[in-house]
C-alpha cells in the first residue's frame, strides 16, 4: 500500500501568513514527505480565496526539483474545466522534470467556481468530464490525434508534445459517491481514487465492489483495478493532542463550507464521533492511526493507496512537518509490516 499526503494549500485570515510564505512552507512539507519515505504527494485544484492551488502543476514542478523519490500527483485535476491537451502537456512536462514521478488524478471537483470562471455551463457538468476524459486517454495513447466532440474544437491529426518520461502517464479517476462514476472507471480500467471526508468508509464497499466487478467484466486484470482513498487525517504524539490540534481548523473549514451547502455548524461532538472506529477521520497517535488504516483497508477489500488531507485544518507549519514525519517514520512502517505479516 502506498501512503502519502494531499494538500489544498489552504490559507485563512486566522493564520498570519502571506501567500508566498504559505507556498514556501508547502514546498518544505513535500520535501519532508520525500525525506521520510512517503510514496506520493498530491496537490488539489481550487479557484477560491482560501486555497492557493489554482495552478497545481506549477507547485508540483517546483517540488520535483527539490525531491528524489516521491510521486507527484494532482488531487484532483478538474478536467471538466480544463483542456485535455494542456493537461497532458503540463503533466508530461512535470514527468520529464521529475524523471517519471508525475500522475494525474482526474475529476470533476467538489466546488463549481471553475465552470463560470472558464466560460463553461454547469449544466454540462457530466458531459464535459466524460468527453474530456476520453480525449485525455486518447492523447495518452497517440501522439497524433484524430478526435471530435461537443465541447472542444476537433483535432485533425495534430501532434501533442512533449511525451512523458514514463511509457504511459498514470491517470486515476477521482470520485465521490455516485455509482455511475465507479462504473465508468471500471469500464475504462483506470485506477480509482475515492474521496472519503465524512460518514463511515465501509459504506463505500458496495461501490468499490461494483467498480471491480465492472472492470473484470470489461476484461481488465485485478492488478489494473487499483483503489485508493483520500481521507482527512492527522498524527501527533498522543491521540488527545492530535484531536485538539486538528479540530479548530477543521471546524472553521467545514462550518464555512456548510454555510454554502446548508449544513449545520461543525461541533466538537460531531468531530469526535468521526474519530471513532469505522469513522472517516484518521486522527490520533501513530499506533492508533496505523490501526485505523488497516481497519479501513480490510473493510474496503484492500487498498493500493491512502492519502492524508491535513491542510484543510490550516495547521501551523511545525505541526504539519511533525505530522508528516510521524506518518512516514512511524505509521507507514507499522502498516507495511502488518500487511506483510498478513500475506505470509
Amino acid at each position: 500500500m502506498q501512503i502519502g499526503i494531499d494538500s489544498f494549500a489552504a490559507i485563512t485570515p486566522e493564520v498570519a501568513l502571506t501567500p508566498a510564505a504559505r507556498l514556501a512552507n508547502l514546498l518544505e512539507e513535500i520535501e519532508r514527505a520525500d525525506q521520510v519515505g512517503l510514496d506520493v504527494f498530491g496537490i488539489g485544484e481550487h479557484h477560491r480565496p482560501e486555497y492557493l492551488d489554482s495552478a497545481p502543476v506549477v507547485i508540483l514542478a517546483a517540488a520535483a526539483a527539490r525531491t528524489k523519490q516521491i510521486r507527484l500527483a494532482s488531487a484532483v485535476t478538474v478536467l471538466s474545466a480544463d483542456d485535455p491537451v494542456r493537461v497532458f502537456q503540463n503533466f508530461a512536462t512535470l514527468d520529464l522534470i521529475s524523471q517519471g514521478r508525475a500522475e494525474i488524478v482526474a475529476g470533476r471537483g467538489s466546488f463549481v467556481e471553475s465552470y463560470p470562471l472558464f466560460g463553461l455551463r454547469l449544466e454540462d457538468y457530466d458531459s464535459l468530464f466524460i468527453e474530456k476524459l476520453q480525449l485525455l486517454l486518447k492523447i495518452r495513447e497517440n501522439i497524433n490525434v484524430q478526435w471530435s466532440g461537443k465541447h472542444r474544437a476537433p483535432l485533425k491529426g495534430q501532434g501533442v508534445y512533449p511525451r512523458p518520461y514514463q511509457q504511459q502517464l498514470p491517470v486515476w479517476v477521482g470520485v465521490g459517491g455516485t455509482p455511475e462514476s465507479f462504473i465508468r472507471a471500471g469500464k475504462l480500467g483506470l485506477p480509482l481514487m475515492v474521496a472519503i471526508i465524512g460518514g463511515q468508509p465501509h459504506r463505500f464497499r458496495p461501490l468499490i465492489d461494483l467498480y471491480r466487478k465492472t472492470g473484470r467484466e470489461a476484461g481488465y486484470a485485478p492488478e489494473q483495478l487499483k483503489v485508493g482513498i483520500h481521507s482527512l487525517g492527522y498524527i501527533a504524539d498522543t491521540t488527545e493532542q492530535a484531536a485538539d490540534e486538528f479540530f479548530p481548523g477543521y471546524a472553521r473549514a467545514f462550518t464555512k463550507i456548510g454555510k454554502e451547502r446548508g449544513w449545520p455548524p461543525t461541533t466538537r461532538e460531531h468531530f469526535d464521533s468521526q474519530r471513532v472506529r469505522r469513522g472517516a477521520l484518521l486522527i490520533g497517535d501513530p499506533e492508533t492511526v496505523a490501526e485505523r488504516i488497516l481497519e479501513v483497508n480490510e473493510s474496503l477489500g484492500g487498498l493500493s493507496r491512502i492519502t492524508f488531507q491535513m491542510s484543510i485544518a490550516d495547521l501551523p507549519h511545525d505541526q504539519a512537518l511533525h505530522a508528516i514525519t510521524l506518518l512516514g517514520k512511524k505509521v507507514a512502517p507499522l502498516v507495511r509490516s502488518q500487511l506483510k505479516a498478513q500475506e505470509s
